[in-house]
């Protein structure tokens, strides 16, 4: 599969950018003038040297969109250029693209957000059944939610869909902690730190993307830590990274916050800029898991640190005036 990569190193292939014009395309259809914020934008496939690239992609929308031209597909990708408002929808076309390339698991994830909050979700899971367990090449499966009315499961192709609840389990020693592959993602001595204080036995489960919320929903697992990565303290969390996957762990019974314990805030940007981090549990273990993250450190950014993206050397005057 033809990728390319963007500033932040992670690879973009012909799904991902394929993915966004066909959502962007089908979303315009049934709700005219929708606001759509998402991942990728057309800029770099218009660069004459990614001319086989952006062939590639029209070529695999046109399987959906018979007569797609180029001209029409750069544009549905760029609809997802929009600026969050007080209601919009925010796609990741493929939510873990280095699963994708690996042939393992990734997700199409999009939401709609109203007031800075997530109240209809969906994550399509190609590599994952509905009973949650990991079925590469077989049938796929949707997760989706709708706020106050609970999160639900079926198969791709359609059929009954059965309702998620995350696992009853309160006790900290008996969590299963849901990991991504990437280490650079995250701060693993501090991951094995959390897992010696909470007293957690069982071998992290690893995967890819937003799938790990799936898989918290449906009771295969308890907790998510998203932490900042030591090489990385900057680093800002981005709103289609996590808005359907909170909602849905949160419509099936769990908790999500960022590593303070604030409330995740889609209403600031393209970017959670209010918050720091991600901490996604089935409830009970909530509490356990951010006391667990004051013990090592890892609850808040580090000094001299502002989100935004920028390292701040100022004195604690100044400091307080950029907040």
């Amino acid at each position: 599969m033809p990728a390319l990569s963007k500033q932040d190193r992670s690879p973009v292939t012909v799904a991902d950018f394929a993915s966004q014009a066909l959502v962007a395309q089908r979303l315009q259809e049934v709700f005219p003038g929708a606001i759509l914020v998402g991942e990728e934008g057309s800029a770099a496939l218009k660069e004459p040297e990614q001319a086989a690239l952006l062939e590639a992609v029209v070529r695999y929308v046109g399987e959906q969109v018979c007569g797609a031209t180029a001209a029409q597909v750069c544009t549905w990708i760029d609809y997802g250029d929009a600026d969050p408002e007080e209601r919009y929808w925010t796609l990741d076309p493929i939510d873990g693209t280095k699963g994708f390339l690996r042939g393992d698991q990734y997700v199409v994830a999009l939401a709609l957000v109203e007031h800075g909050r997530p109240v209809v979700a969906a994550l399509g899971c190609p590599n994952l059944n509905r009973d949650g367990e990991p079925d590469v090449g077989g049938s796929g499966s949707v997760a989706f939610a709708v706020h106050g009315e609970g999160a639900w499961i079926m198969d791709l192709e359609g059929g009954a869909s059965r309702r998620m609840h995350t696992s009853d389990c309160s006790r900290p020693a008996d969590c299963r902690m849901l990991r991504s592959f990437e280490s650079g993602h995250t701060d693993p001595a501090r991951l094995e730190g959390l897992k010696r204080e909470m007293g957690i036995q069982a071998e992290p489960v690893l995967m890819d993307s937003q799938a790990k919320y799936v898989l918290l929903a449906i009771g295969h697992g308890e907790v998510i830590f998203r932490i900042l990565s030591p090489e990385q303290p900057d680093y800002v969390e981005r709103i289609w990274d996590h808005a359907a996957g909170s909602l849905i762990v949160e419509e099936a019974g769990g908790r999500v916050t960022d590593v303070g314990g604030k409330r995740l805030d889609f209403s600031r940007g393209r970017m959670l800029h209010g918050n720091v981090g991600v901490l996604a549990t089935n409830g009970p273990l909530h509490a356990q898991a951010l006391q667990a993250l004051k013990a090592v450190g890892a609850h808040q950014r580090p000094e001299g640190i502002l989100s935004g993206g920028r390292n701040c050397a100022v004195s604690q005057a100044a400091k307080r005036c950029c907040q």
